[in-house]
């Protein structure tokens, strides 16, 4: 079982940045693999923003590439660095995370709100 909280939400100005965390807690023994944050718009389903795997690798949808950074700690804690935001980021972030048997762990969001 693996929990997840995100936090670093916030109202902020197009142009503007933000970083989000994602905390996790796990039983013992419980590893996580892939971690990522999702989000979801007003009216639209959820998409994928950014995943990095326990190696390292990352992958960017192609809306944030080049503006949004992932990284991760050694104790499981997911950040997403969020430049030059524009209204269009606006959503709730959601952290995910997946074990080696492909449970599928998920927070319970953060509203980023990109406006003037």
């Amino acid at each position: 079982q693996v929990w997840l909280v995100e936090s670093g939400g916030d109202l902020v100005q197009p142009g503007g940045s933000l970083r989000l965390s994602c905390a996790s807690s796990k039983r013992s023994g419980v590893y996580i693999t892939a971690m990522g944050w999702y989000r979801r718009a007003p009216g639209k389903q959820r998409e994928l923003v950014a995943t990095i795997t326990d190696d390292g690798d990352t992958n960017y949808a192609d809306s944030v590439k080049d503006r949004f950074i992932i990284s991760r700690d050694n104790a499981d804690t997911v950040f997403l660095q969020l430049n030059s935001l524009k209204p269009e980021d606006t959503a709730i972030y959601y952290c995910h995370a997946t074990d080696p048997f492909g449970y599928d762990y998920w927070g319970q969001g953060t509203q980023v709100t990109v406006s003037s």
